[in-house]
């Protein structure tokens, strides 16, 4: 009897739990490939947040590969703070280098006046309330807010 229990245990460790373990790894893999897509929206006007939360989040987010496709949309006052800001602009220069898009919203540029100086550091301006709007219905992505 106690062979019979060792052997049949043996079989579910050699034949049952390898299965449940590749079944698994692979819901898990596709899960990733599905929500591997982030949008980070800032709007915040402060800078200690940005510099101390929102740009180190967003910067290892890429570099540990956390998320694979990486959105950084600048909306509001956060474009009048990356037009006067150099630190803000370096950070933001390594965000790109790291393969981050970088795109602001053109009417809020427009508003504070910073379009040309946007574009000049290599930001995609655009108007972004329709690009938005997609990315809150997909199911590929995923938006914070800060």
């Amino acid at each position: 009897m106690n062979r019979h229990y060792f052997f049949s245990f043996f079989l579910f460790f050699v034949f049952v739990v390898p299965g449940t373990f590749l079944l698994c790894q692979t819901k898990h893999s596709q899960s990733n490939e599905i929500n591997s897509k982030l949008a980070v929206l800032w709007t915040s006007g402060d800078r200690d947040v940005a510099l101390k939360m929102v740009f180190m989040y967003t910067l290892n987010a890429k570099k540990q590969g956390w998320w694979q496709d990486i959105q950084f949309i600048i909306w509001g006052p956060s474009a009048k703070l990356t037009s006067e800001d150099i630190e803000i602009q370096d950070y933001l220069k390594k965000m790109k280098d790291s393969g981050i898009e970088l795109v602001a919203c053109k009417a809020c540029a427009e508003s504070y006046g910073v379009s040309e100086p946007l574009k000049k550091f290599g930001i995609d301006v655009k108007y972004m309330g329709v690009s938005l709007t997609e990315l809150l219905k997909s199911e590929e992505w995923k938006v914070v807010t800060f």
